[in-house]
């Protein structure tokens, strides 16, 4: 297989690369802000945030808490990405494609 490289983006380094990456991962954010999931996920997150700090919960399990959080929004963006590639390779409606989708899921894990 061969890689067209004409139309990649010319590859950065030092700060140049840092502000690259920022723009790319505030696209990504954008995009998963249309994910209702996603949306779900983080207002299920702020209050939680809320609900802990009005119960004066330790430290150790607000941080726990956040973690966690960080972590279910990453698996949110994975799977949106699944799905974005999945709907771009076969756009049909496909047994093959529902599984890897399902598979993809954060509430499958």
């Amino acid at each position: 297989m061969t890689h067209n490289t004409e139309l990649a983006p010319p590859k950065r380094a030092g700060f140049a690369h840092l502000r690259a990456a920022a723009g790319y991962s505030i696209g990504g954010l954008k995009r998963l802000a249309k994910e209702a999931a996603f949306r779900q996920e983080a207002l299920a997150g702020a209050g939680l945030v809320v609900a802990y700090a009005v119960m004066e919960v330790t430290a150790a399990i607000r941080l726990s808490a956040q973690v966690l959080l960080l972590l279910l929004i990453a698996m949110e963006a994975v799977n949106t990405a699944f799905e974005e590639i999945i709907d771009r390779i076969s756009p049909e409606v496909s047994d093959t494609g529902k599984h890897a989708k399902d598979l993809g899921s954060p509430s499958s894990a």
